[in-house]
């Protein structure tokens, strides 16, 4: 999966929790993301064609239990990056957040694990 794909799917994941809703509009994820429309069609079809998404006819999109897997994973990661760098090493608020999304993409699943163990530990000292 590519970094774009993932950033997708956790724009849908964002957005369901946000409006508390199981699917939401491609205009929305357009808006999220900053991007085209046209672009989050075209990401969607691959998204689609991949077993991620699925889309109603009237252009509404749900996340598929294969994509909702990846998109809380990536939103965990992100999730807890952004902790890292906001809540311990004192990084401001949006680029602790601009940062967290770059990362949340490549980052080994051995060092993500380690970083949350770390961050575990340093908050039962607090």
């Amino acid at each position: 999966m590519q970094k774009s794909g993932e950033d997708y799917l956790e724009a849908i994941l964002v957005l369901e929790i946000r409006n508390d809703s199981e699917s939401v509009r491609s205009t929305d994820i357009a808006r999220h993301l900053g991007v085209s429309k046209p672009s989050v069609s075209r990401a969607m079809s691959v998204l689609r064609a991949d077993g991620y998404v699925s889309m109603e006819t009237y252009g509404d999109v749900s996340l598929t239990a294969k994509g909702r897997a990846l998109a809380e994973e990536v939103y965990d990661r992100h999730r807890t990056l952004t902790r890292f760098f906001r809540d311990i090493l004192g990084v401001d608020k949006e680029i602790a957040e601009h940062d967290a999304c770059l990362i949340e993409h490549d980052i080994s699943a051995e060092s993500m694990n380690k970083l949350t163990q770390f961050i575990r530990r340093y908050q039962q000292q607090d």
